[in-house]
């Protein structure tokens, strides 16, 4: 599917920016409640009901067993904020221009002030602003980095305007009042409620309660490893400290939870750092994530085999939240699909990945590192000459050592073995699919082992 023709880039791109007025409801109170969960540098695989061994979520396994689930959910590209950017707008980083999590030069010594990136916010349609539009209160907690929460269309919230998310990233290690207080709030005054739960976990630092390292660390395991498992099961309690509140207020058959990470992570046993294959890379392991979808009696529990992206939750949430799109996204609203339990007609999904820094506000192609499609089983990425900056410079460099790379991820999910020598047939179908989605204006593939691009 080619979301982007090049002849009608400039339109679409002048369409994604407009602002529409979301239709009124004749009763607020008649809609759904939203939460949504999203947990911060966690691998996909690391929960008990994605099949992991040792690591422990009976919170999470219990709102997956009432859930729609797709095991096979990605997001668009491997780094916080540019991920958050997408859930909160419907667009892909370089539709938003947000691709990084600081301007060039670093938070500290920014070649460009850093109010130059909040702006880009500000002429964007907003998930939650649409939803006060219709009625809805907005609550903001954890990972937030475009300024004061109100920037973002939240009514309530935690973050001030520090990077990363200041006084937000409070909520989850420091319990969950706040969220609890907001919610009696809403339900005072009769309104239908979003909740945006971003805590910073299982995020560094690693630092989890003794009760639950001492269980990891029970098994022999390296530190690193056992402080990382501890921290994905507190995350996992404030989960279910979450959805035990809705029950006990009666409010979890009027509401819709919906789960996902922003990007992977693969904690290394020997330090504290994560592995090259992860966070900021475009390989499974910083790309994909369940992705969960509850709502006691609308949606039959399930799991679903068919591969979807964050970029499809912006007018899905919209469609479940009876809230008129602000006009042209790229995502597939999945509504129907869910509701009726039909198969998703769609056949590839497409993401990208830049470096940790912005070098240029205006434009996203200058630290621009990867493209990637998949189409299944294969998945393709092509590998870019953009500037990159920021932590993990390294990282790039040992990514990109091969320009081309095509996976069959169903019978390699690990990503071990390069093919694009043995297929370029696929390579090339799947490279004009790139190209016709997000067509380059300057950037080049990287030489390859088999010569020049």
């Amino acid at each position: 599917m080619k979301f982007v023709l090049k002849n009608g880039l400039v339109l679409f791109s002048l369409c994604i920016l407009m602002s529409c007025k979301t239709e009124k409801p004749t009763e607020s109170n008649d809609r759904p409640n939203i939460v949504l969960i999203l947990s911060d540098d966690q691998a996909w695989g690391d929960y008990s009901f994605m099949g992991h061994e040792i690591v422990q979520t009976p919170n999470l396994d219990r709102l997956a067993s009432e859930s729609v689930v797709f095991k096979r959910g990605y997001v668009p590209t491997a780094i916080c904020r540019p991920s958050l950017m997408t859930l909160v707008t419907g667009l892909y980083p370089h539709q938003h221009n947000i691709t990084g999590n600081d301007p060039a030069g670093g938070f500290r010594e920014a070649r460009y002030p850093r109010e130059d990136l909040l702006a880009n916010i500000d002429s964007l349609a907003k998930l939650p602003a649409l939803l006060g539009e219709a009625g809805y209160l907005s609550h903001q907690s954890g990972k937030w980095w475009e300024g004061h929460y109100s920037r973002g269309g939240f009514t309530d919230g935690m973050t001030q305007g520090r990077r990363h998310g200041d006084e937000g990233l409070t909520i989850g290690r420091e319990g969950m009042q706040p969220i609890y207080n907001f919610i009696d709030t809403a339900q005072a005054q009769e309104k239908p409620f979003f909740v945006w739960y971003a805590p910073f976990l299982p995020h560094t630092p690693h630092t989890p309660p003794e009760r639950l390292l001492s269980k990891y660390t029970a098994m022999d395991l390296p530190l690193t490893i056992a402080k990382y498992y501890a921290m994905i099961e507190w995350f996992d309690e404030t989960c279910g400290d979450l959805v035990n509140y809705l029950d006990d207020n009666n409010l979890r058959e009027n509401t819709l939870i919906y789960y996902l990470c922003d990007n992977g992570w693969i904690q290394k046993p020997d330090k504290n750092g994560f592995d090259v294959r992860s966070k900021q890379s475009p390989m499974e392991g910083g790309v994909r994530t369940p992705i969960l979808f509850s709502w006691p009696g609308q949606l039959a529990p399930a799991e679903r085999s068919e591969f979807i992206s964050s970029i499809d939750l912006f007018p899905t949430i919209l469609e479940a939240a009876g809230v008129s799109s602000p006009g042209p996204r790229p995502g597939l609203n999945l509504w129907a699909n869910l509701k009726q339990g039909t198969p998703i007609e769609r056949d590839i999904i497409f993401g990208e990945g830049y470096g940790h820094n912005m070098m240029d506000n205006n434009d996203p192609e200058a630290s621009l590192a990867y493209r990637w499609c998949i189409q299944k089983p294969w998945k393709l990425i092509l590998c870019y000459d953009g500037e990159l900056e920021g932590y993990g410079p390294d990282t790039h460099a040992d990514m990109r050592t091969e320009a081309i790379r095509l996976y069959n991820i169903i019978e390699d999910p690990d990503e071990t073995t390069n093919l694009a020598g043995q297929q370029p047939e696929v390579v090339q179908r799947l490279r004009t699919a790139i190209e016709d989605w997000y067509p380059l204006e300057k950037r080049k593939v990287l030489a390859s082992s088999d010569g020049n691009d």
